[in-house]
């Protein structure tokens, strides 16, 4: 797992700069959108269905990103102006997040 070396908002997007010098930039309203919280993504039941996600289509370009706060060695909670701050955001989750904004 790589872990960054520094992390901080930065006006309405989070920055992180990774242990290999590489460096991403996530806005708030992406970030929101794709929390990795039960409230967002919904929960899986026994047999496999997902309950209580948020609408994919919900509109997040006027969310504000407020905080960040690290998680133990391994994530960050974000605190968003909707107050909404249920996500954990792992390093490894975030890393994904940068192929999802790249396209890939």
């Amino acid at each position: 797992m790589d872990i960054p070396t520094r992390y901080e908002i930065i006006g309405n997007c989070l920055a992180v700069k990774w242990s290999d010098e590489r460096e991403d930039f996530w806005d708030a309203s992406f970030l929101r959108k794709h929390s990795p919280s039960a409230e967002q993504a919904g929960e899986m039941d026994i047999f496999g269905r997902i309950h209580g996600a948020a609408n994919p289509e919900n509109d997040f370009h006027e969310i504000r990103l407020k905080n960040c706060h690290p998680v133990g060695n391994y994530g960050l909670r974000l605190v968003f102006s909707d107050g909404h701050a249920t996500g954990i955001y792992s390093w490894n989750y975030l890393q994904g997040l940068s192929e999802i904004a790249e396209g890939g």
